[in-house]
């Protein structure tokens, strides 16, 4: 799931973009597979699960193109990666999980895609919401941005930054913890 949290997040819209899109395919796959999966074992239920994922894949891309096109056209190279990450979540049982803790794990890795998407957006452009309207050039808090962030090394920095800081918070709290122990 790192590429497309990596590759697909340039700003705010494309990763509001390819959480949608990423959602919706979850969704219907995990549906779609649940009757499969209690019919089909080993490489039959592999082959299955990989032809309805680039199925569900190819269709969302269809539609794409023709209500999203400037959405599609940004995030055209990872789409097809949805149906790849489909199978790899298939295979490692994410969907044999309970349906609470498959969409809390998705939803969360949604909201980071979102975060991540926006702090690109706003440390690379110096904006934050553009591409979502046409009409709308998007909200400019400095005039401009570190050009860096906006390409995948840039995200390759941040996710480092956010590394390091979840890694500072939960250090921080359970030194916190072990002081009022004692």
């Amino acid at each position: 799931m790192l590429v497309p949290l990596l590759g697909a997040t340039q700003t705010f819209s494309a990763a509001l973009g390819i959480t949608l899109m990423l959602g919706v395919v979850f969704g219907v796959f995990a549906v779609c597979m649940s009757p499969l999966r209690e019919r089909l074992e080993g490489t039959r239920a592999l082959l299955a699960s990989l032809i309805l994922a680039a199925t569900l894949t190819s269709c969302a891309n269809i539609m794409a193109q023709r209500w999203f096109l400037s959405w599609q056209q940004a995030l055209d190279l990872y789409i097809g990666l949805i149906a790849l990450q489909c199978v790899a979540l298939e295979y490692t049982g994410l969907f044999r999980q309970p349906i609470a803790a498959s969409f809390k794990r998705c939803a969360l890795f949604g909201a980071l895609m979102l975060v991540v998407g926006g702090l690109r957006e706003l440390i690379g452009y110096g904006s934050l919401g553009r591409g979502l309207s046409e009409h709308w050039q998007g909200l400019i808090l400095f005039p401009r941005g570190l050009h860096l962030f906006t390409l995948v090394p840039g995200a390759f920095v941040l996710s480092g930054v956010l590394l390091a800081a979840r890694q500072a918070w939960t250090r921080r709290h359970s030194v916190i913890k072990e002081t009022h122990r004692s």
